[in-house]
Order: C-alpha cells, then sequence, then structure tokens
C-alpha cells in the first residue's frame, strides 16, 4: 500500500525540524541563570490537538472514579488580600521579620519549594489557575481537594529556531516548526505551618527522537526533569504573587535546606523509612519525592496519612491526551496498580514510612519494597 503524500511530507518535515531542534539544544546550556532568561521560556504559543472522539458504533470503556479528579470547588476561601513589605512590593504574602517578602523558598536536593507565610490553599488557589493558564497551559487536572494541579503536554515554542526561513514564511507554516519536545507541570500545594501554604512544581518531559535507517520515522521518549526549568517556573510564580525578578531570583539563590536524616529499617523481612522531623514535614518532603520517581499521585488523604500513587506512563498519555491521537486507534491503556504509600508519626520528631496494603499492613512484594528504596534515594 502506498504511503500519502501528505504523511511523507509531514514526516520530512518533523524529522528536519527535530534535527534543528537537536542542534539548537546541544549548543545551548542548561543553568539556572540560563533558565531564567525571559526568552527561554515560552509555551503561549503552543497548540495541543484535539482530544480523541469515540465513534458512534464503540462504548467507552468504566473508568475507576479513584483516577477521576476530583470535581473544581465552586467556592474556595477569599481571594489572598495584598500587604506591603518593606520594599515597598505588594505581596500576597503576609511579611515577617523572618520573611520581608511575606515568602521564602526551601530546598531538598535541587528540589525546591516555595512557602507563602499567611495565606491558606483556598486562598492562593485561583491564582496559580490564572498562573498557568496565562503561561499558555491547558490544565489536566485541577483538584483543590486534594491539593494537586496538573498540565496537559505542551511545547517550549522557545526552543524552536527563529532562523530567516522561519521569519519569512512562519506564519502560514508554522505549525510544522517543532522543537521535538514536550512538557508536562504537576503543582502540589499543601497547608503549611502557623497558616502558611508549601507550593512544588515538578517537570515532566518527552522528546522526539528519529528511528530507522533513513531518520524519517520518530517516536517519543522520556527526558530527565529540568531542576532548572522548575526553578524557573517557580520564580515566575513569585513574580505573579508580587516580588519582581530580582528578588524572586534573590529567594531562590538564599534557598533554606531542609535535609533531616532518613533511614532504611529492613528488619523483620519488610521495608521502611524512618524520617527524623514531625509528620508535617514529612509528609511534604514524601510527596515531593514521589513526583521525582516515575510515580503518580492520583490521591492522598492527609489525615490517614496515605498517597494512592500509580506508575506513570508518559507515552501512554502522551498518546490518549491528542498529541499523537490522531495517529493511533484502539482503547486507552488499562490503569497500572495502585500501591498505598504511608506516611505515620512514630515518635515527637520520628516519622515512618511505608508501603501498606488494603488492611494497612506493610506491603512485603518486591514492588513495594522498590517503591521504598526509590523513596530511600530521592530522599538522600
Amino acid at each position: 500500500m502506498k504511503r500519502s503524500a501528505l504523511i511523507n511530507n509531514a514526516r520530512t518535515i518533523g524529522a528536519l525540524s527535530l534535527a534543528i531542534g537537536t542542534l539548537i539544544s546541544l549548543g545551548g546550556c542548561d543553568t539556572l541563570n540560563d533558565w531564567l532568561a525571559p526568552d527561554r521560556v515560552n509555551y503561549k504559543g503552543a497548540e495541543t490537538a484535539p482530544s480523541l472522539a469515540v465513534p458512534s458504533d464503540l462504548t467507552t470503556g468504566d473508568i475507576s472514579q479513584r483516577y477521576a479528579a476530583p470535581p473544581k470547588l465552586n467556592s474556595l476561601g477569599g481571594a489572598a488580600p495584598r500587604s506591603l513589605t518593606p520594599a515597598g512590593n505588594a505581596t500576597v504574602g503576609l511579611p515577617t521579620p523572618q520573611d520581608p517578602f511575606g515568602m521564602h523558598v526551601e530546598r531538598d536536593g535541587d528540589r525546591r519549594w516555595l512557602v507563602v507565610d499567611g495565606r491558606s490553599p483556598d486562598q492562593l488557589w485561583p491564582q496559580l489557575q490564572e498562573f498557568w493558564e496565562e503561561n499558555g497551559f491547558t490544565l489536566k487536572t485541577d483538584a483543590p481537594a486534594t491539593g494537586i494541579m496538573s498540565t496537559d503536554w505542551a511545547e517550549n515554542r522557545a526552543n524552536i529556531p527563529d532562523d530567516w526561513f522561519r521569519k519569512s514564511v512562519g506564519k502560514l507554516i508554522d505549525f510544522a516548526y517543532s522543537s521535538g519536545t514536550r512538557d508536562q507541570f504537576r503543582t502540589l500545594v499543601e497547608r503549611g505551618s502557623n497558616n502558611s501554604t508549601d507550593i512544588s512544581i515538578s517537570h515532566a518531559a518527552m522528546e522526539e527522537v528519529l528511528t530507522g535507517q533513513d531518520k524519517t520515522s520518530s517516536k517519543w521518549e522520556e527526558r530527565p526533569r529540568n531542576p532548572a526549568l522548575e526553578a524557573a517556573f517557580l520564580a515566575k510564580l513569585m513574580e505573579k504573587f508580587g516580588l519582581t525578578d530580582a528578588q524572586a531570583k534573590q529567594l531562590l539563590t538564599e534557598a533554606r535546606p531542609a535535609e533531616p536524616a532518613v533511614a532504611l529499617d529492613q528488619s523483620g523481612g519488610t521495608s521502611t523509612l524512618d524520617i527524623s522531623e514531625p509528620f508535617d514535614r514529612a509528609w511534604l518532603r514524601v510527596g515531593l519525592a514521589l513526583d521525582r520517581t516515575n510515580f503518580t499521585v492520583d490521591n492522598r488523604d492527609r489525615a490517614k496519612g496515605v498517597y494512592y500513587v500509580r506508575f506513570s506512563d508518559s507515552m501512554a498519555e502522551l498518546k490518549k491526551e491528542g498529541l499523537l491521537g490522531k495517529l493511533f486507534t484502539g482503547s486507552a491503556p488499562k490503569p497500572s496498580r495502585e500501591f498505598m504509600v504511608n506516611v505515620r508519626p512514630k515518635a515527637d520528631a520520628l516519622t515512618q514510612v511505608a508501603v501498606v496494603d488494603a488492611n494497612g499492613q506493610v506491603d512485603t512484594s518486591t514492588d513495594a519494597q522498590r517503591i521504598v528504596a526509590l523513596l530511600h534515594a530521592q530522599l538522600n
């Protein structure tokens, strides 16, 4: 069967644009200062393909409600009022002698998160929605009840070379240009101590790689997360909250370390972790660590101290959500097995972390021990 000219031409254009994008990326650098430059991040011009439509002669499969995002709350708490800082900023944070900007940044290894003083998650949620929309993203998960917000896959248009040819005819065929990469961001919003709010941003990435002897076909592969890109969006968020570009960079540079010891306990044929800090801080750190692994947090119940997680298949998500949807048919992949990661107080300043079964007993399976080992590596 002959290939259509349209498909051949599309592949040729895609291969050419990918090759150019690869050369550009090889020539660049990924330091934090580079990513904080205003021309390094631009998702506003990106478009996503429409979702796959179900043919009229087929019915959709049953989707377990445990994987469905909680309903969007119609009425959150009142918007955070602006406060005047000693430097003259109108910030959403509540300035204190320790935090004159009303916020500060903490870090655990290469992961950073923003602590906004004197404000609740409900007060900040509407501004977080605006933040991602203003930066060109569509929200895939918007669940204030669980503090989880994630974007759909999008392309950083700043990675596309702005050469003379694109400047000449780019407006006519700009859809044919592609950086060969897609990014997704997840925001975890957690109530902290003293009525503060902890906000973290994590990055996931995919890259289109040329395949075949003639390099006319391609496939999508996972790329490592980019801590500098996460920091760049954290800086943008601080500007949204009222700081200047210089002040946001200052807080990133002065991020406060939060690295208490984490011990692995494998006695009795089980694997658990002991974190030398109270439950509140351990709960936050475990959530951040899960985001750094290939596990996705579908839901969480702070009262029970449980994160509900599953293995994340980014390739399947790309196909299902429309970027490649027009080239694929068939039913969506079945959701992978769900695990329960339990965080529970063990002493006043000691917290235990374990993967548990439906009865609350420590899970001794190989997969459960692998999750504990991954968490141990991320928390140390």
